[in-house]
């Protein structure tokens, strides 16, 4: 006899697409908040941020919608949201956090200023259900430590009954920044360089070869020179784009945010001789979410330009961060103004060659472009001549921690932690004595007091296992725990980490955990230091192990009397 044969049943096509259905309440509400707004998909962190600004959070159903709005994968847009620090995603069955955030930096510079004790007392003192006390990283305020932010209002040298001032007078946005306008710039003599370069009375070569005698360099960490990298964009072909870094999330750095206040007129003129240099087709300024009153600030002034016809509409771009330290290296920070997660690009190709929207680009650092008016109305001998013990032109040395002025000090490239502390800062805070130093924020390593003599500038500090990098200056005293700064330290990088490589993102995690170890093992910390230097993608993972090995070099004896054992290469202690 013959089986019956078993004909398969066809499966019922699916109704619509994959995943839950977008509410049709929430895409209404997305829609008239974004309004007339584009979407593209470089506009995803602008229109996160625009939901978390409204609603305190952004829950999945507004996530759907919004991906929905975009017309983007929901995957798309949960991996850029969920990647920042700064939106608070709430699932469907989860309830919102408190409608105020308070957030307590825990930077080193805030750590040596008491900032453990303070998120302790303000997570005792404060209602958990209206208020919610979380820590931060770096805020940009380092001079002030310890800083708090009640919502968007930052407080320095903050207190317990400082932040409950602040929650009572329910002042909760940025402070106003007082800062000089068009008119009053244009009436000293600003943006005269801008339209001679328009005029033709001068030429971006002849600018070029100014910045080069001047010995201008990228001044938010690698130390490229200026006119060489507006050289390696030019020789690529159009259109292409400038892109300024204003994200400086080194821990210790805020020379960015006090040059943004003073005058960003000149930061804007330098920008657009940088752009006219390279003949960009736009502008891009990425501004830190931690600066909240610089983006009101920077949003004006823009718009200044714009009325007196200096620029046209929409040709300076102002993008907001979300709070991620890795968007400091320059193909993350692409990354995240394409509305992606901020993850490092292999390289190469390089950004100058396929940068924003996948076009040559120039990337440079707010500080750098800031230099380019008075360069050329002072000239090149005049920044040149500036440096000491054999270096060249001037620095903007963010300094912290155990000095009595701490602050932005403009002073001589090439000056010594020794000479820049008496000088510039008042000499140590009273009774501390100098035991170590940070020159380059928390990725340039750490030296000793018997090291205070080497001149602080590019290329001097790197046979002693460190980097100027953007010139942040940590200073530690001898009443200081030198592993709870490397914890500090470590914990930072571990959790700014964008995660894509192993040797970061395992590694960061691997050496927080030998630091909390009674004995720490020598060879094995240097061993996965190598590992993450040799094989991580960018700079995070290569210098996260730089203050461990600075102290493992420099401190034997120093952890010793602190009570930590260290077992040295050869098994002893």
């Amino acid at each position: 006899m013959t089986e019956p044969t078993t004909v398969p049943q066809r499966r019922q096509s699916r109704r619509g697409p994959r995943g839950r259905p977008v509410d049709p309440q929430a895409l209404a509400t997305v829609s008239a908040l974004l309004g007339g707004r584009s979407r593209s998909r470089d506009m995803l962190i602008e229109h996160l941020h625009h939901l978390q600004d409204h609603f305190g959070h952004i829950t999945l159903t507004h996530l759907r919608a919004l991906a929905a709005w975009m017309n983007l994968p929901m995957a798309a847009v949960y991996e850029t949201a969920s990647f920042y620090a700064h939106f608070d995603l709430v699932r469907d069955d989860e309830a919102p956090p408190p409608a105020l955030t308070v957030r307590v930096c825990d930077s080193l510079s805030c750590q040596l200023a008491g900032a453990q004790a303070l998120h302790a007392a303000l997570a005792d003192g404060l209602a958990a259900s209206s208020v919610r006390v979380v820590r931060a990283p770096c805020m940009g305020r380092c001079d002030v430590a310890p800083v708090v932010a009640v919502g968007h209002r930052h407080l320095g040298h903050a207190s317990p009954a400082g932040v409950r001032a602040l929650l009572e007078a329910g002042t909760v946005v940025p402070e106003p920044i007082d800062w000089p306008r068009l008119a009053s710039y244009c009436a000293d003599g600003g943006y005269r360089l801008l339209l001679a370069l328009r005029a033709g009375e001068i030429t971006a070569d002849a600018i070029g070869d100014l910045l080069k005698q001047a010995g201008l360099r990228g001044l938010g960490g690698a130390g490229f020179p200026t006119w060489r990298k507006w050289q390696a964009v030019r020789a690529e072909p159009a259109p292409r784009y400038l892109v300024v870094n204003a994200d400086e999330g080194e821990p210790g750095t805020f020379k960015d945010r006090y040059y943004l206040e003073q005058s960003p007129h000149q930061f804007l003129e330098g920008t657009l001789i940088s752009a006219a240099a390279i003949d960009a087709a736009a502008a891009y300024i990425y501004l830190r979410d931690e600066y909240p009153g610089l983006h009101v600030v920077l949003q004006e002034a823009i718009a200044e330009l714009e009325a007196a016809g200096l620029i046209a509409p929409g040709f300076i771009a102002l993008r907001r961060g979300a709070g991620a330290y890795i968007c400091g290296e320059e193909s993350a920070l692409i990354e995240s103004l394409e509305g992606k997660p901020g993850k490092p690009r292999h390289r190469p190709p390089f950004v100058a060659q396929v940068g924003l929207f996948g076009r040559p680009t120039l990337v440079s650092n707010v500080e750098t472009v800031f230099w380019i008016p008075p360069l050329q109305a002072r000239g090149a001998d005049w920044f040149a001549r500036q440096g000491r013990h054999g270096r060249s032109g001037v620095r903007s040395y963010s300094v912290s921690g155990r000095v009595r002025r701490p602050g932005v000090h403009v002073a001589p490239a090439g000056i010594t932690l020794r000479e820049l502390v008496d000088e510039f800062c008042g000499g140590m805070a009273n009774g501390h004595t100098l035991l170590a130093y940070l020159p380059g924020g928390a990725s340039g390593g750490i030296l000793p007091a018997r090291l205070a003599d080497i001149p602080l500038d590019f290329d001097t500090l790197q046979p002693h296992g460190c980097f100027i990098g953007s010139a942040a200056i940590i200073v530690i005293s001898e009443q200081d725990d030198l592993r709870a700064v490397a914890r500090n330290l470590m914990a930072f990088f571990a959790d700014e980490s964008c995660g894509q490589c192993t040797p970061c993102r395992v590694g960061t995690e691997k050496m927080l955990a030998m630091l909390d170890q009674p004995e720490w093992d020598a060879a094995l910390m240097r061993r996965l230091a190598q590992v993450m230097q040799d094989a991580s993608i960018c700079g995070l993972g290569q210098a996260a192990p730089n203050p461990v090995l600075g102290l493992l070099t420099h401190f034997p004896v120093v952890l010793a009397q602190q009570g930590v054992a260290v077992r040295n290469e050869a098994g002893a202690r």
